[in-house]
């Protein structure tokens, strides 16, 4: 890729990854001790609950764990922070450790705002807003494909207003992350499609985000590559451990790249559908991505030419247009073949919600980022149309 010759950035990822099967048992305790902390509230959702994914992980904690908060809905809202941060305070939390996805990852994020900065989450909904590092978290995903285990944004529902808020803030980035393929394993196919759809979309956005920038661009191709080889064989056999960790790889890589160059239309289009409608977030970006990637051709070429040489649909002697066509065909195609939904209306939306929506997405942060300027709520509305 060509960069302007004025080119200056910053590239920031401090938190640190332990990679490897079983690593969320093995490596945990000693995690801990390196941050000095002694007293745990693990953070979670029912789900995790229910499967036992974190009896292994208590038992590595042994006296270490002090609480388990397990309230964490799909959307976690700024009421379920509330009441996570008032049960960590009791129990007297020196860490906050979430287990699980993007929800709990966010509200344990959250949580460590209130906990060291205190006050309302309100008071820091926007960018750079916090005044010190925050209390430790460490993160142990369960799905691959949110990336927030290694960003400093979190994304959380305000009920007052609504919509969805965003928190950015370098000082809210989890002191560590461990990821541990084989929490992943019993993923159902479409929890693993649509999980993996949402790191895909933070890769291509990342790479044609109007920040974007070198270091960036290089984790969101590799992203990209390993998730066009892998995710399939995830969906096909959700044991193979190999495939499971090359994708969780590229949902931490795509992560690092969205976390630096940020995220566009999809994303605010996605952020505003699911506070409308409640769609997953992440069936939401992998419904909406081909549909926002045509929008963003005229633009954004150069940047989808390269994502169709990583996913290797590129064929020699292709014009830079006919390559990034391939790239969004390719997109479109992938999505069928990991058996990820195609229409926003499998999940209940109707043309009175994508209206809402495509009004909110308009002063979505997000939407500042797209290599195509969006000039109306009319043109969201459009391409919300196309994928209902």
């Amino acid at each position: 890729m060509a960069y302007d010759q004025d080119l200056s950035f910053v590239y920031f990822g401090p938190t640190k990854i332990v990679f490897g099967n079983g690593s969320s048992t093995s490596e945990l305790d000693s995690e801990m001790s390196a941050l000095g902390c002694s007293r745990a509230v693990i953070v979670t959702d029912p789900g995790i609950i229910k499967v036992g994914i974190l009896e292994k992980i208590i038992k590595a904690l042994g006296n270490k764990c002090v609480g388990i908060f397990s309230d964490v809905p799909q959307d976690s809202g700024m009421d379920v922070v509330d009441r996570a941060a008032a049960f960590a305070r009791e129990k007297g939390a020196d860490i906050i450790i979430s287990v699980g996805g993007g929800s709990a990852i966010d509200t344990a994020k959250c949580m460590c705002i209130l906990l060291t900065e205190g006050g309302s989450l309100a008071d820091f909904e926007g960018i750079q807003l916090l005044t010190r590092p925050q209390m430790p978290h460490i993160v142990i995903p369960t799905t691959a494909g949110t990336g927030s285990e290694v960003t400093w944004a979190a994304v959380i529902y305000d009920k007052s207003k609504g919509q969805k808020i965003l928190i950015v803030e370098s000082y809210n980035a989890p002191r560590a992350a461990i990821l541990d393929p084989v929490l992943t394993a019993k993923l159902p196919p479409l929890l693993t499609a649509s999980t993996g759809m949402d790191a895909m979309t933070h890769a291509v956005e990342a790479i044609s985000s109007v920040q974007r920038e070198p270091i960036a661009d290089a984790m969101g191709l590799h992203a990209i590559r390993l998730l066009y080889k892998h995710l399939p064989q995830c969906i096909q056999n959700g044991s193979d451990l190999a495939a499971r960790g090359q994708v969780q790889l590229a949902a931490t890589m795509a992560g690092w790249s969205f976390g630096n160059a940020m995220i566009g239309i999809v994303h605010a289009m996605a952020h505003s559908i699911g506070a409308v409608a409640h769609v997953p977030h992440g069936v939401a970006n992998g419904i909406l991505l081909p549909h926002c990637m045509e929008f963003n051709l005229p633009d954004a070429e150069d940047y989808y030419a390269e994502i169709a040489q990583a996913m290797g649909v590129y064929e020699k002697g292709s014009s830079t247009k006919q390559a990034a066509e391939a790239a969004v065909k390719a997109v479109f195609d992938f999505t069928k073949k990991i058996g990820h939904p195609q229409k926003l209306s499998e999940f209940g939306v109707t043309e009175e919600n994508i209206i809402k929506a495509a009004d909110m997405s308009m002063s979505d942060g997000s939407i500042v980022n797209n290599p195509r300027m969006v000039a109306d709520s009319g043109e969201v509305l459009a391409i919300y149309r196309k994928a209902l």
